[in-house]
This record gives structure tokens, sequence and C-alpha cells, in this order.
């Protein structure tokens, strides 16, 4: 079962660099939504097989493997598939493609801009309500 606050999002944040997770986690929570941080994707994997989140924000350059690899895995081993999204230094053309390809839902650029993040993460809620409320299990993200 997730665990999702009252009017928050589950959020598994997946980011090797401290600073940029605890900051990240802090606005998340200010935004009423609970981060649960893993920095490899070996530590994602297994926060996923113990609680599928509803969105999780990846990084795609992390130590153990890239973001497209656990990004499969997770499409692979979860049965309810939360909203992926990357959240990284890569923004080509390529990366962006590649990043569709392993079944992330968007691809933002860091910086991300705070305010775009939060209001995102706004409307996946938004959407994950009305879909628990109409009865649809399908959940993806607006492109």
């Amino acid at each position: 079962m997730t665990n999702r606050p009252a009017d928050g999002l589950s959020v598994l944040l997946i980011e090797d660099r401290e600073d940029v997770a605890q900051s990240t986690a802090e606005l998340l929570t200010l935004c009423g939504h609970a981060p649960r941080v893993a920095a490899c994707g070996e530590a994602a994997l297994s926060e996923v097989a113990r609680d599928v989140p509803d969105v999780v924000l990846v990084d795609l350059g992390l130590p153990d493997m890239d973001g497209w690899d656990v990004a499969r895995q997770i499409r692979a081993r979860a049965g309810r598939q939360p909203v992926m999204i990357a959240v990284t230094g890569r923004g080509t053309e390529g990366d962006r493609i590649a990043s569709a390809d392993a079944g992330l839902d968007l691809h933002l650029v860091k910086p991300a801009d705070p305010c775009a993040l939060t209001g995102l993460l706004a409307r996946i809620r938004e959407s994950l309500s009305d879909r628990s409320a109409s009865g649809s299990s399908c959940v993806r993200a607006a492109r």
C-alpha cells in the first residue's frame, strides 16, 4: 500500500547528490508530499519493491546504474505503475528519446525550476484524484 499523505503524493527521489536530494525533499515536504530518497539504483529498486510510490523522480547519472536502467526495471517489476520523471543534467534530443524508450513519462533538465516541478506534481495529484474518483486504474502524466 502506498504511503500517500491525505493531500499529497508519495514521491521517490532517486538522486546521488546529497545536497540536491535534501533540498528537493524539503521542497516536496513543504508542498504536502511524502518524499523518500534513494542515492543509487539498487536502493531505489528496494524502495519500490517495499512500496510503489505515486511518482518517481530519477536522476540519470547514478553511481551504480543509469536512471534509464532503473526506470526499465521499475516498469518491469512494479504492478501499479508510478509516474516516472527524469530530472537530469542531460538534455539532448537523444537523451529525451532514451528517456521515453526507457518508460519515463517526462524529462526535465536540471536545474529544474521549483515552481514548474511543484506545478507538475499538483497536476499529477489532480489526475490521480480524478482517476481514483472515477475508478480508473490507468495513470499517466500529461505531456
